[in-house]
């Protein structure tokens, strides 16, 4: 349970955009009736039949969603096949999402920087494309002149701002015939991979994380950065920086994450740089280099995934030519914090058992 700020258990966090939770979320059942599987053993689950636009318009669909976001927050991404919703369904869903799981009552939808003033589809929905992306928008190693690694793609969404992203879902219209994956990977398992004596040290840290980037690319794009509200009161202004701690809490789940990415991430604080740049090497390492700790999805066209961005990264393939496209909606959760009564998923799992 996330106590107050000013607490000696708490590290982090804002008095303006704390979670609403007074315990962690637990699983009701209620989604037991539709049939899944576990795509790996610590991340992912696909559901064959689950349809959102049923759980909308469902009796019970506060209970179905509330458990949803439980499964998600434990399992880190789930996807959903073929699904017919339409985007203001979408929009509808992440919205009840979020509220059901305990968002801070400061916290709606995010709106990106670089999303365009009067977008066709709303300015909460983002349009990941690949079009874009050549012309300079977007996280993509083809388009750095530092380096050719695919692994530069890996991010949790939105981190530059001082309260992110809780959810995400995204649903994928166009696709290239072969290529476009996405990978997840957990943080759960990243956090339960460090020596305790390593957890430790990193638990009293803060990392600075940017995306001064998008100043370059909104130029490139011709469109200006959105420096209003975008979905949370503290996020807003043209400085596109925030602090955060190393290791944070998932309110939903009380489980501990690694949560440093590198598409967002500069410095950890209060190490010399060449400290920094050994921890963070480290750490990007561990999501990397650890394929037992990702899961890979390959879409087809109408499908959905969604996410929990304070405990999970990301990054797609980048191996295809042909548009991929689809619309992303990103709820904004709590500033992060770290709750040192909190557990690992490891721990926490054992002690159900």
């Amino acid at each position: 349970m996330p106590a107050p700020v000013e607490s000696s258990n708490i590290r982090g966090g804002h008095e303006l955009a704390r979670p609403r939770l007074s315990r962690n979320l637990e699983y009701s059942g209620s989604l037991d009736s539709y049939s899944y599987s576990d795509l790996t053993p610590v991340i992912g689950r696909e559901y064959q039949s689950l349809q959102i636009t049923d759980i909308l318009e469902s009796k019970d669909s506060d209970r179905l969603i509330r458990d949803l976001a439980v499964t998600i927050s434990e399992r880190g991404v789930i996807f959903l096949r073929n699904q017919d919703a339409s985007t203001e369904q979408m929009r509808a869903f992440i919205e009840k999402l979020t509220s059901l799981a305990g968002c801070p009552e400061s916290s709606g939808l995010h709106i990106h920087p670089l999303t365009e003033e009067g977008s066709e589809l709303g300015d909460q929905i983002s349009v990941i494309s690949s079009t874009k992306q050549k012309k300079g928008g977007g996280l993509t190693h083809q388009l750095s002149d530092t380096s050719r690694l695919a692994s530069v793609g890996w991010h949790s969404d939105i981190t530059f701002e001082p309260v992110p992203s809780d959810y995400a879902t995204l649903k994928i219209h166009t696709l290239p015939e072969t290529g476009g994956d996405t990978l997840w990977a957990s943080g759960y398992e990243i956090y339960d991979r460090l020596s305790p004596e390593m957890a430790a040290f990193l638990e009293k840290l803060t990392a600075t994380h940017d995306a001064k980037f998008f100043h370059d690319e909104a130029a490139r794009l011709g469109n200006p950065l959105r420096t209003g509200i975008r979905g949370s009161p503290l996020n807003q202004g043209d400085e596109l920086t925030a602090v955060h701690p190393v290791i944070r809490t998932n309110p939903v789940t009380g489980w501990k994450s690694v949560f440093v990415n590198r598409g967002f991430t500069r410095r950890i604080n209060g190490v010399t740089r060449d400290e920094s740049d050994m921890l963070l090497h480290y750490l990007f390492n561990l999501v990397t280099q650890n394929h037992d700790a990702q899961v890979r999805f390959k879409w087809s066209t109408d499908d959905v995934a969604i996410w929990d961005n304070r405990s999970t990264w990301h990054t797609a393939t980048y191996d295809y030519e042909d548009a991929r496209a689809g619309d992303r909606v990103c709820s904004l959760g709590e500033a992060p914090y770290l709750d040192l009564r909190s557990k690992s998923r490891r721990q926490a799992l054992a002690e159900r058992d």
